[in-house]
């Protein structure tokens, strides 16, 4: 796990294996890199011409470019590292945070088997020094449990893998200031769970099932003071979880729904986080074709942002109460598995008869959603992997937010754009809901092919408790990242919604928020 500190060491005296500046590209009508504000020393030991030489060397500050420079006479570092900020602010403004986050990110991902950075990026008050902190944390993330695992001090692993950056140290904020403390705290327990979400997402199936991922969230309720109820096939059973039973009848691995409660003495208000947790999906019956099944261990992306955020929650000690409902199961192919044509009584007593055994998300959100409802939350909040149409609409880095409260939704997607996670607000159309009518049943699991993500969306509302607010979060898009890098962001799970879910909480617990 990578270490944060915070420094006023300038940044020619830091001891460390490289430092970290930022340029910018020239405003209008300018050329060559700006240097940007933090970096006033590096730029002093280049005797001023620091721009000049990245200029010299190709760099033009555009966001994520990443130039490495040996450092001069005057530095304790050996090596500088230039990373792109994108476009210089116009007089008076300031960086973006995010761009900030994304630098950091960027910078900490070229610098792994270092074991120590210093990062003089701009920072003006606590909002910079946690965007650099929770960008370098993120950008620093290594899944390597299955290439010979962590050897601390060492650049490489046994097998020759590189690790990630030991420690990030954010220079120009104060250690001594308690918003810059606070704000280093919370990159900290953010980034860190942020990063369990991905080693969960990115863990193999045969590892993670149902009955391994309760385990996790068991022992880390047991950690952290978050009360952890695990409902097992027999007691799923007992209580007629026919969603969630449904969709693990073929597999295994049988099924789980996991509760995790986290509660504040002076809480005032509730939020339930409802999880899709399919630790892989075949399809079922209706079986994914090839080129479609290599990465569905990622199908339980949603659990593992509630799973996350609870345990976030509970480590900044937030004053609302929040529930997390993690609906866990494996949809497999085999003689016991449900049917095309079957028909489910789900826990709310409704009946939903199964067109297609590959949107199964749904079926376990409805019985989850149901049983959040019994509570009475102040909110539900839904997050899953649900719906290539959501891909289909808003490409692979974006996620939908559909909601029963036009100013929730606004919430949300506010929330979303502030912490840095690309989102959209979208429709619930009523008359997309006939669609899902059955000669059989109460309701189909499919609908109208066209605006296939809206459907899915209208059927889990169905199951959503009377005068609850809620929304859906459909994070099909950016939960996994079959690209190269970017930013902040790695190849494979990307923790996608946790910093959302996590900011709800605390602007709930602020009162922000109804």
């Amino acid at each position: 796990m990578t270490a944060l500190t915070l420094s006023t060491a300038g940044a020619a005296t830091l001891r460390a294996d490289a430092l970290v500046v930022g340029v910018a590209k020239s405003p209008k009508g300018g050329k060559g890199p700006v240097v940007a504000p933090g970096a006033e020393a590096v730029d002093t030991a280049f005797d001023g011409r620091l721009g000049s030489v990245l200029e010299a060397l190709g760099a033009t500050g555009s966001e994520g470019e990443v130039t490495k420079l040996p450092a001069p006479a005057g530095l304790k570092v050996p090596v500088v590292l230039a990373v792109g900020l994108g476009p210089a602010p116009e007089k008076g403004e300031s960086f973006d945070p995010d761009a900030l986050r994304r630098a950091a990110g960027s910078a900490a991902r070229a610098l792994s088997g270092a074991k120590k950075a210093g990062f003089a990026l701009p920072v003006e008050d606590a909002s910079d020094v946690t965007a650099i902190a929770e960008g370098a944390l993120l950008g620093a993330y290594a899944f390597t449990a299955y290439q010979g695992g962590e050897k601390t001090g060492k650049a490489k692993n046994d097998n020759g893998v590189k690790l990630p950056l030991g420690e990030v140290t954010v220079l120009g904020a104060k250690p001594r200031d308690k918003a810059h403390k606070a704000a280093a705290e919370r990159a900290q327990i953010v980034a860190t769970e942020v990063n369990i979400a991905r080693d969960l997402i990115n863990t193999p199936p045969n590892d993670l099932t149902p009955e391994a991922f309760a385990a996790v969230a068991a022992a880390a309720g047991k950690e952290n003071g978050i009360k952890v109820q695990v409902l097992d096939e027999k007691a799923l059973v007992k209580g007629g979880y026919g969603g969630i039973l449904g969709v693990g009848k073929g597999s295994e691995a049988p099924p789980r729904l996991v509760r995790l409660s986290y509660t504040h003495p002076k809480a005032t208000k509730s939020l339930a986080f409802v999880g899709k947790g399919i630790t892989y999906d075949s399809g079922g019956i209706s079986l994914k074709p090839a080129g479609h099944n290599e990465t569905m261990k990622c199908d339980m992306s949603g659990a593992a942002a509630v799973f996350a955020a609870v345990v976030s929650a509970a480590k900044l000690g937030l004053a609302v109460n929040v529930t997390g409902w993690l609906a866990l199961a494996e949809n497999m192919p085999s003689g016991s598995a449900t049917r095309p044509g079957d028909v489910l009584r789900m826990y709310s007593g409704k009946t939903v008869e199964v067109l297609n055994t590959d949107a199964e998300g749904r079926l376990v959100l409805a019985d989850a959603l149901t049983r959040a409802s019994e509570e009475k939350p102040d909110a539900i909040v839904d997050v899953a992997t649900l719906t290539g149409a959501m891909v289909l609409a808003l490409g692979s880095r974006t996620f939908g937010i559909m909601a029963n409260d036009d100013a929730f939704r606004a919430s949300i997607h506010e929330i979303a754009e502030e912490v840095g996670e690309a989102s959209w607000p979208m429709p619930l159309p009523a008359d997309l809901r006939k669609s899902m009518d059955s000669p059989t049943a109460d309701l189909a699991n499919m609908g109208e092919r066209m605006g296939g993500g809206l459907v899915a969306g209208l059927f889990l509302q169905e199951f959503v408790g009377e005068g609850i607010t809620w929304a859906h979060v459909d994070i099909a898009g950016p939960a996994f990242h079959e690209g190269a890098p970017y930013g902040y962001t790695p190849k494979g799970g990307t923790g996608s919604a946790v910093r959302t879910l996590v900011r709800l909480a605390e602007r709930t617990a602020a009162g922000d928020l109804g």
